[in-house]
C-alpha cells in the first residue's frame, strides 16, 4: 500500500511538472516576466508543487520496506 502511494506522489509530481512546463510557455507568463522579470505564480506553484511530490514519491519508492 505504501509503495502504491509513493509511486502515485511521484506520477502526480511529474505531471505537475509537465504542467509548470507548459504554463511557463503561456503567453500570461510570458507577459508577466516581461514586467516582473518572473513568471506567474501559478506557474512557481505547479513546478514547486510538483518536485516536492517527485521527491517524496521516489524517495518512498527507494526507501528500504524490510522491517524486522
Amino acid at each position: 500500500m505504501n509503495k502504491a502511494i509513493s509511486l502515485a506522489l511521484l506520477v502526480g509530481g511529474l505531471v505537475l511538472i509537465v504542467y509548470g512546463m507548459q504554463a511557463s510557455d503561456s503567453v500570461g507568463s510570458g507577459v508577466s516576466r516581461f514586467f516582473t522579470g518572473s513568471p506567474t505564480d501559478k506557474t512557481m506553484w505547479l513546478l514547486i508543487g510538483g518536485i516536492v511530490a517527485a521527491i517524496v514519491g521516489a524517495s518512498g519508492l527507494f526507501r528500504s520496506s524490510n522491517k524486522p
